[in-house]
C-alpha cells in the first residue's frame, strides 16, 4: 500500500491545535492567509504521495552503494531531489533575502512530515540542510553567507552535520578532529568523523559540511570545541581534500547513505570558521535543535505511514467472525475484531498525539523567531526550549512502537519483507538514537529545561494543559465520556512528578532526577498528547454544534476519549516510577553483577 498524506487532519492540527491561525491573526506572517496554506499543503501531499512514495521500497531495496569514494544513491532519487528543489520545497522556510520563502516553521513541519512519511530516507537530506542554512544564517560570516546560502536555500547544494567520532560517541569534550589556521582566514582541518548523514551522494555538485575540530590553542572539554565550514569543492571548483571512505551497512533508511568521512590525509581539508573560536557547540546546538524537531517529526511520519498501511490490511484481511458475524456467514475483516481495533485505536491516537506535540513545538520556535514582543519572543524561545526534547524524544518513541503494531496488525505477513510493513520499523528504530539519544533528550529536559526560570515555564505549560480540561468539564458533551477526569489525573501526575523532579535537583540530589528522567519524559508527552488531542476535539465539538457535518469531527472526539481512558491512564504508574523507582540505583550494581 502507498502512502496518501492526511492533508485535512494536518490542517486541522496546525490551525485548531498548535494555533497557527492564531499566529496569522497576531500578524506573526505577514499576507500568509488560511487558503494559502491550504494550498500549500495539498501540492506538498501531492509531490509526496506522487513522486517520493514510489522511491521508499526502491531506496530500501538499492542502498546506497560505495564504489571508488563516489556514491550512487537509488534509482529515482535524482530526478525527484531535482524535481523536489525545482518546485521551491527546499526554500520554503528559508531566508527570503537569500532566496527563501520565508514561510513559518510550523507550516514546514507538516512538510517534513510529509517527506518523510513518504520515503524517510529521502527525506533525512533536506532535513540536515534545513539545519546548515539556519546555523549559518545565525553564525556565518557575510562573506560565507553570500557564497554559500542561496544554494543552500535553494537545494542545489546539501549541508551535513559533522560531531562524532570513533572514540567519542555522544561524549563531544573526547573529539581529536583539529584545525589550523593557514594565516587568509581559512583553516586546514584533519581529523575522521562517522554516521554523517549523506556525507556523500552524486544528486548536487557540491556538499557543505559543518565540521566540529579544535584549534591548536583551544581548551580542553566542549569549551575548546570550534565549528568550521568544509565544502566538498572548494570555490574556485578544485576537490577539497576529503572523502567518504567508507559507508554504514544499517538496519533500516538503506537509501540514505550514512557515511564515515576523512579530512585531511594530504595537505589538510581547507575549512572557514563559523562563529567565535571555542564556541562551536553554541553554533551546532542552532543546528542540532532544528534537526532533533525534524527527528520528531519523522516519528510522526513513520507512525502515520504504518497506521494507513494497518488500516488498509485490517479492511481487506478477512479472519474469523467477530460480532453479529459470529453466529454464521463468512469470515469478518480483522478489523472488526475488538483487539485489532484497540491496536488501531492506539497507533491512530499515539500518532495524533505525537503530531499535536511536534506542531507546537514549531509554532513555540516561530513565536520565539516572530513576535513583535521581546518578552513574548523570549517566553516563546523558553516553551519551545522546554517542548524539544519531549517531542523529540516523546514521537520517535511513538513511532517505533507504533510500527511494531502496525507489524501485529498484519500477523505472519508483517513479518515478512513483502508487505513493507517490516521496513517502517527498521527505518523507525534509528529516531530514538541519533540527533541525541532519548536518554540524552530525558537528561536535557530533567536538568536544564524543568528548571528554566525556577520551574515557572513548566509550571506555565501545565497551566495550559490544565486550561483545556476546565474547558472539557464546561463544553464537553456525553460524546466524551471520561475525558475530562482522565486529562485531569494525568495532568495532575505530571505536576506532582515535576514537584519531585525540582525538589531532587534543588536539594543535591541529582541521580534519583535522572533514575527517572526517561519516566518523566514519557508522563509529559502523555499529559501534553492527551490535552492536545481534547483541545482538538473541543474544536471538532463546537463545529458541529455550528452545522459543520464534516465526518472527521466526530471521530476526533472519539480518538480523543480513547486516548484519555486507554492510553493516558498509564501516567498514575509513571509518577509512581519518577517518585518512587530510584531505589534500583543502590541495587543495581548487585543485580547486574556477573
Amino acid at each position: 500500500m502507498t502512502y496518501r498524506a492526511p492533508v485535512a487532519e494536518m490542517a486541522f492540527t496546525l490551525r485548531q491545535v498548535a494555533g497557527l491561525d492564531r499566529a496569522i491573526a497576531d500578524g506573526l506572517h505577514g499576507d500568509l492567509t488560511p487558503d494559502l496554506v491550504d494550498t500549500i499543503l495539498e501540492e506538498a501531499g501531492r509531490f509526496a504521495n506522487d513522486v517520493v512514495a514510489p522511491l521508499n521500497r526502491v531506496g530500501d531495496r538499492h542502498g546506497t552503494p560505495l564504489k571508488d569514494g563516489a556514491i550512487t544513491m537509488p534509482p529515482g532519487y535524482r530526478e525527484a531531489y531535482r524535481a523536489w528543489t525545482e518546485g521551491g520545497w527546499n526554500a520554503l522556510p528559508g531566508p527570503v533575502a537569500y532566496g527563501g520563502q520565508g514561510l513559518p516553521i510550523l507550516l514546514n513541519a507538516a512538510c517534513i512530515e510529509m517527506w518523510n512519511s513518504a520515503a524517510m530516507a529521502f527525506g533525512l537530506g533536506p532535513l540536515l540542510t534545513a539545519g546548515g542554512v539556519e546555523a549559518l544564517s545565525r553564525h556565518g560570516s557575510e562573506e560565507l553567507r553570500a557564497r554559500y546560502l542561496e544554494k543552500l536555500v535553494s537545494g542545489e547544494w546539501t549541508a551535513t552535520m559533522n560531531l562524532t567520532e570513533p572514540q567519542a560517541g555522544s561524549d563531544l569534550s573526547a573529539l581529536r578532529t583539529r584545525a589550523e589556521p593557514v594565516g587568509d582566514g581559512s583553516f586546514r582541518v584533519r581529523g575522521e568523523k562517522i554516521y554523517i548523514t549523506w556525507g556523500e551522494h552524486d544528486l548536487t555538485d557540491n556538499i557543505i559540511h559543518l565540521v566540529l575540530a579544535r584549534l591548536p590553542d583551544a581548551p580542553a572539554g566542549t569549551r575548546g570545541i570550534s565549528l568550521f565550514l568544509v565544502p566538498k569543492v572548494l570555490p574556485d571548483g578544485s576537490r577539497n581534500d576529503l572523502r567518504c571512505a567508507g559507508i554504514e551497512h544499517k538496519l533500516g533508511i538503506h537509501g540514505s547513505p550514512t557515511c564515515t568521512m576523512v579530512y585531511g590525509e594530504r595537505d589538510g581539508a581547507l575549512g572557514w570558521l563559523v562563529g567565535e573560536p571555542n564556541r562551536g557547540l553554541a553554533c551546532m546546538f542552532t543546528m542540532m535543535n532544528n534537526a532533533r524537531l525534524g527527528v520528531g517529526l519523522q516519528g510522526v511520519a513513520i507512525a502515520e505511514r504504518a497506521t494507513q498501511q494497518a488500516l488498509s490490511y485490517a479492511r481487506d484481511r478477512r479472519q474469523g467472525r467477530a460480532g453479529a458475524a459470529a453466529e454464521g456467514g463468512g469470515a469478518s475483516a480483522i478489523i472488526a475484531h475488538p483487539d485489532v481495533q484497540r491496536m488501531l485505536l492506539t497507533m491512530k491516537a499515539l500518532t495524533g498525539a505525537a503530531r499535536s506535540l511536534c506542531y507546537l513545538t514549531a509554532e513555540a520556535i516561530d513565536r520565539a523567531h516572530r513576535a513583535p514582543d521581546a518578552a513574548d519572543r523570549r517566553a516563546a524561545q523558553a516553551r519551545a526550549s522546554l517542548l524539544t526534547p519531549v517531542a523529540k524524544a516523546f514521537a520517535t518513541d511513538i513511532g517505533i512502537e507504533v510500527a511494531s503494531l502496525g507489524i501485529q496488525v498484519h500477523g505472519g505477513m508483517g513479518f515478512v519483507e513483502e508487505t513493507g510493513a517490516a521496513q517502517h520499523l527498521r527505518d523507525a528504530r534509528i529516531a530514538a538514537i541519533y540527533e541525541g539519544t532519548n536518554g540524552i533528550q530525558a537528561i536535557d529536559l530533567v536538568t536544564r529545561k524543568v528548571p528554566l526560570e525556577g520551574g515557572a515555564v513548566v509550571r506555565g505549560q501545565i497551566g495550559s494543559m490544565r486550561a483545556v480540561a476546565e474547558r472539557l468539564v464546561k463544553e464537553g458533551t456525553e460524546a466524551f465520556g471520561h475525558t475530562a477526569p482522565r486529562l485531569r489525573e494525568t495532568i495532575e501526575a505530571l505536576d506532582r512528578a515535576t514537584s519531585f523532579m525540582l525538589r531532587a535537583l534543588g536539594s543535591n540530589r541529582p541521580d534519583e532526577a535522572l533514575a527517572g528522567a526517561t519516566p518523566y519524559l514519557r508522563l509529559f508527552g502523555l499529559a501534553q498528547g492527551c490535552a492536545s488531542l481534547a483541545q482538538g476535539a473541543l474544536a471538532a465539538s463546537a463545529a458541529l454544534k455550528g452545522g459543520d457535518t464534516d465526518p472527521a469531527h466526530p471521530a476526533r472526539i472519539a480518538l480523543a476519549r480513547f486516548f484519555a481512558e486507554n492510553v493516558a491512564t498509564a501516567a498514575r504508574g509513571l509518577e509512581e516510577t519518577v517518585t518512587g523507582g530510584a531505589g534500583f540505583l543502590q541495587d543495581a550494581p548487585l543485580a547486574l553483577a556477573g
